[in-house]
Formats: C-alpha cells, sequence, structure tokens
C-alpha cells in the first residue's frame, strides 16, 4: 500500500510538471509573438511598394 501511495504521488508530481511545462510553453509562444508583432511594428513599412503574391 505504500509503495502505491507513492507511485500515485510520483504520477501527480509527473502530471503537474507536465502542465508546468505545457504553462511555460504557452507563455514563450505568446512572447515570441509578442517580439515579432513589436519587431514588425517598429521596422520600416513597404507603402510605397505593391503587395508581392506568390505565382503558382
Amino acid at each position: 500500500e505504500e509503495a502505491e501511495i507513492q507511485l500515485q504521488a510520483e504520477e501527480f508530481d509527473l502530471m503537474a510538471a507536465a502542465a508546468d511545462l505545457d504553462e511555460i510553453k504557452k507563455v514563450n509562444a505568446n512572447c515570441i509573438l509578442m517580439a515579432n508583432l513589436q519587431q514588425a511594428s517598429t521596422s520600416s513599412t513597404q507603402t510605397d511598394k505593391a503587395p508581392v503574391f506568390d505565382s503558382d
């Protein structure tokens, strides 16, 4: 019974760590997105050029 309780505790710790890792990944993705948006908004815009479309 003690081994089973220990296993359950380890499983809980693993699940908590996985949830933390998932949250860290989300925060990291949001930081990258915000950095990219900030870079795009502060870079010079090409208002004098027509949009470029891919030709198929």
